[in-house]
C-alpha cells in the first residue's frame, strides 16, 4: 500500500489557548455540570421556601456583612483575573507570575470571611430545611472556591520554575481565569437568595 502526504503538520504549534485547546472545552463543560448543580441547590431552596409558613424557619435573618463582604471581594478580584488571563494569552510571564500571586491571595481572603459567614447565618446545618439548604448552598460555593484556590496556587508555583514559559501553562491560566469568572458569577444569585430573598 502506497502512502501519500496529504498535509504537513509538523510546524503546527503543540498546544493551542482558548476554544483551540482541549483543556477549554473541559472546563467549560465541568462549569456547565456545576452550574447544574448550584441551578438545581437553588431551586431546592426555593421550593423549601414555598412549603414553608415563614421564611427563614424559626431563625432570625442571616447577618449581611460577612456576606456582603465576600461578594465585594469577589466582583473586586474581577479586575486581576482579567488581566491575568490578557497576559497569559500574550505569554507575559513576569506579570503572569505577579498575576497569580494576587490572584492566589484574592483566593484565600474570601475564605477567611467565609469561616465567619457561616456563623452570620443564624441557623445550624441540622436545625431545619431552612439551616440545611443555606449551609449547603454556602458550602458548595465555598467549595469552589477552594478548587480554584488549589488549581491557581498550583499554577502560580509553576510559573516560577523552569515550566513558567511553556506555551501549555499559559493556556492553563487561562482556564484557569476563565473558572474563577464562573465562581464569582455562581455567587450572585447565591448571595441573593441567601441574603436579600428572606429580606424581600
Amino acid at each position: 500500500m502506497k502512502e501519500r502526504v496529504v498535509a504537513d503538520l509538523s510546524r503546527l504549534p503543540l498546544h493551542g489557548m482558548g476554544s483551540a485547546s482541549m483543556t477549554w472545552w473541559g472546563t467549560l463543560a465541568f462549569m456547565l455540570i456545576e452550574g447544574t448543580g448550584f441551578a438545581l441547590a437553588i431551586a431546592v431552596y426555593l421550593y423549601l421556601m414555598s412549603l414553608a409558613a415563614t421564611w427563614p424557619i424559626d431563625a432570625p435573618r442571616p447577618d449581611l456583612l460577612p456576606g456582603t463582604i465576600v461578594t465585594v471581594l469577589l466582583l473586586a478580584s474581577v479586575v486581576p483575573n482579567y488581566l491575568v488571563a490578557r497576559w497569559a494569552e500574550q505569554q507575559n510571564l513576569s506579570k503572569v507570575k505577579a498575576g497569580l500571586v494576587v490572584m492566589s491571595i484574592l483566593g484565600i481572603a474570601p475564605l477567611i470571611v467565609r469561616m465567619f459567614e457561616f456563623k452570620a447565618l443564624n441557623v445550624s446545618w441540622d436545625s431545619n430545611a431552612y439551616g440545611s439548604i443555606v449551609w449547603t448552598l454556602l458550602g458548595l460555593h465555598a467549595t469552589h472556591i477552594i478548587t480554584d484556590l488549589v488549581d491557581t496556587l498550583v499554577l502560580a508555583a509553576l510559573m516560577f520554575t523552569r515550566h513558567g514559559n511553556n506555551p501549555r501553562r499559559f493556556g492553563d491560566t487561562q482556564d484557569n481565569a476563565m473558572y474563577w469568572n464562573f465562581v464569582v458569577v455562581a455567587w450572585l444569585p447565591i448571595y441573593f437568595c441567601i441574603y436579600w430573598i428572606p429580606r424581600l
